[in-house]
């Protein structure tokens, strides 16, 4: 059975034994970790623990050897992902560059960028932020304004981006900045670059979110100089780069269960003989999840065929958003309580922390109207 391309998918037996070490090292890895730090897991930043993961090949794991990746195949990689985030692991500090930058270095980059910054990726020591949003522009990344112009010695880059995720601590960004500045139509002209961040005429500055975290950012170009070796891939293709790079973002395991913590705790908060309300609502948020992963996991299955699912990745983002915004209003029904970040239990802090969280699910990746309009072009109905 399949549906637009989305054939069921098992992972080979082999797998196993790969989820059994992976689940002995972050039991041990992360063991006194409080539930409300295991929630945000792939917005937790810890640099430490991105080096330690990357020591065991867990980075990079489908890259070839010759860029330190480890040649394992994308439904390896998955399970990794898999347990990382079911986990709660901190894997903020090498996640982009994993899931987007590698792969699209591997596909569009230079020898020479692949060989001094793949490595570096797969060992956990780099960071990577990605510049596609624009103040004014939202979701709409065609609608970008954010110049890069030709010069003796390289580009100038002049603009801003917003919503840049670790953009205070990355080493580079990968950046999507407008070449022609008139193009013929409005996905011409797009170009990207790799931005070291430490480059002259390159500002940071933070903005808290709603749970007064201070993880995205707007990165301001004053002139910044990059060197003609900076683009990546040919200058003109940066729209068909960047969606290709999107698939990578809005398909993985991150859809479904960025949640997952509330979920867990809901199950330790009502004990083993719920009634029968909770074991109804329950049961339909665990098939939710279990339809979601299954989606998921045919994806990875079409990535590492070679395919570009990004009309199949844009429908799990979206069903996987709906999914994961639903779960603290299913909690608050169900128990009656309060999100309650001081509170003494687990859950009221989870589900405090995942309140103020969900309505950023479905800006990052790409808005629910924006993916809507990429299923009705895909079906042929727009």
């Amino acid at each position: 059975m399949s549906f637009l391309g989305l054939a069921h998918r098992t992972l080979p037996p082999q797998t196993e034994g790969l989820r059994r070490e992976v689940r002995e090292f972050l039991s041990e890895a992360l063991a006194g970790r409080s539930a409300a730090s295991r929630a945000q897991s792939w917005d937790g930043f810890d640099p430490e623990f991105s080096r330690s993961i990357g020591a065991r090949g867990w980075i990079g794991m489908t890259w070839p050897k010759q860029y330190g990746g480890a040649e394992r195949s994308a439904l390896e990689r998955y399970v990794v992902i898999e347990e990382m985030l079911a986990a709660g692991a901190p894997v903020s500090a090498h996640w982009f560059g994993d899931r987007q930058t590698g792969p699209l270095l591997l596909r569009y980059g230079t020898e020479a960028q692949r060989r001094s910054i793949l490595p570096s990726i797969a060992r956990g020591e780099l960071c990577v932020c990605i510049g596609m949003s624009e103040p004014d522009a939202g979701s709409d990344v065609a609608a970008i304004r954010s110049r890069a112009r030709k010069v003796p010695g390289g580009w100038e880059i002049t603009g801003a981006k917003v919503w840049t995720t670790n953009a205070h601590r990355a080493h580079y960004m990968l950046g999507l900045f407008r070449t022609v500045p008139e193009p013929s139509e409005r996905h011409a002209g797009l170009s990207q670059f790799l931005v070291d961040m430490r480059s002259p005429g390159i500002s940071v500055r933070p903005i808290p979110d709603i749970a007064a975290r201070e993880h995205f950012n707007e990165v301001r170009f004053d002139q910044a100089l990059v060197p003609e070796s900076a683009l990546v891939g040919k200058e003109g293709d940066g729209w068909t780069q960047a969606m290709a790079e999107l698939a990578y973002e809005r398909s993985g395991p991150e859809r479904y269960l960025s949640s997952v913590q509330l979920l867990l705790e809901l199950v330790r908060a009502v004990g083993a003989a719920p009634g029968e309300r909770v074991r109804v609502a329950v049961g339909k948020a665990v098939a939710s999840m279990a339809t979601l992963r299954q989606m998921s996991l045919a994806i990875a299955g079409m990535l590492d065929s070679g395919a570009n699912p990004a009309l199949e990745a844009a429908i799990v983002k979206d069903l996987g958003t709906a999914f994961e915004q639903s779960l603290p209003e299913i909690v608050h029904d169900l128990l009656g309580t309060e999100p309650d970040r001081a509170a003494v239990a687990d859950l009221g802090r989870v589900h405090a922390l995942l309140l103020e969280l969900a309505p950023c699910f479905s800006l990052r990746g790409g808005t629910r109207e924006v993916l809507r309009g990429i299923v009705a072009r895909g079906l042929g109905l727009r």
